[in-house]
């Protein structure tokens, strides 16, 4: 399967890392803003393409899918745009930063048939895919989740600390995770959600942090706290607190309540979520059906996100 990869920054080079471990697979273009940056990524992956124009590379290519790795503001009419071309899309996550444009890509998709698929990591990570297993399973249900959402940036920074020419954002980005992950391992939609910010930045022009409540229909609660204002520990820390057990979850690595280590190296076939992430791409494309994450089944987390937005803004 041929590949176009837009955006050779922190996210897409950990795309890349793990597309070399997927058979069958080939990157065949590149595409990124700075035209001298691409060509140095693109030479130590091997792939012979690179552009820093989106449709140009779609015509000059003959990739079947794209991966977006893009700033968050252009997900939803790149997304458009690569389906319109005939190309499955993967989309980093958020999908969209507004409701409408999330049900705009929802439509184009259901008009195409095409493969389009979010990147919600959190659904592939091995640590929350052994707690879903078992909850699936019927062997335990959430009680709560308590989840720290923690970064140092009061500058535009990317995870790899180098400057960006976009605004990162704390609802429509971080929060994301967390809302889609919590209605998928509930196994129940959110139907109560408040959200409190603090001041806004005034060079960012966002808030720096902020705490979201909800409420799923079967009754499980799931408090966020979000900050871009802390000085480490950095990443997502999740409680799972379960009628049977308490676990947590730090990326790919899973502890119990007391700090005992659980093995979920046997639960995939990669530790690396982002590459779990990409075979359930390819393999929904070759095998011809819905993948986890799709827009279809992530899209009720962006109705969260809206609803949340508007009650911040009144």
């Amino acid at each position: 399967m041929k590949v176009l990869l837009a955006g050779p920054g922190a996210f897409g080079i950990k795309h890349l890392d793990g597309i070399k471990n997927i058979d069958g697979v080939k990157v065949v273009s590149l595409v990124g803003r700075d035209l001298e940056k691409t060509r140095e990524v693109a030479a130590e992956y091997g792939i012979g393409h690179v552009a820093v124009d989106l449709e140009q590379a779609l015509t000059e290519t003959e990739a079947e899918a794209v991966i977006l790795c893009t700033p968050t503001q252009l997900h939803a009419s790149e997304s458009i745009k690569c389906m319109q071309a005939g190309k499955h899309v993967q989309v980093e996550i958020p999908l969209a930063d507004s409701w409408a444009d999330a049900e705009e890509v929802m439509r184009t998709q259901q008009e195409t048939g095409l493969t389009c698929m979010v990147g919600h990591t959190r659904r592939f990570n091995p640590s929350h895919q052994w707690v879903h297993n078992r909850i699936t399973a019927g062997e335990l249900n959430i009680q709560q989740m308590d989840v720290q959402t923690y970064f140092f940036r009061r500058k535009n920074i990317n995870a790899k600390g180098e400057p960006r020419s976009w605004t990162d954002h704390l609802l429509w980005h971080h929060a994301a995770h967390t809302v889609d992950l919590f209605a998928y391992q509930a196994g129940s939609p959110i139907v109560r959600a408040n959200a409190i910010q603090g001041p806004i930045h005034p060079e960012l022009g966002i808030a720096l942090d902020m705490s979201i409540q909800m409420r799923a229909e079967n009754g499980a609660i799931c408090t966020l706290s979000l900050s871009f204002n802390n000085d480490g520990p950095l990443g997502t820390f999740f409680r799972y607190i379960c009628d049977n057990g308490t676990y947590i979850a730090r990326y790919d690595d899973l502890v119990d309540g007391r700090e005992e280590a659980i093995d979920v190296s046997q639960v995939d076939v990669s530790m690396n979520g982002i590459e779990l992430q990409d075979r359930e791409f390819f393999a929904a494309i070759k095998e011809g059906r819905e993948p986890n994450s799709s827009v279809s089944k992530v899209l009720p987390c962006y109705k969260v996100l809206h609803d949340l937005e508007q009650q911040l803004a009144s």
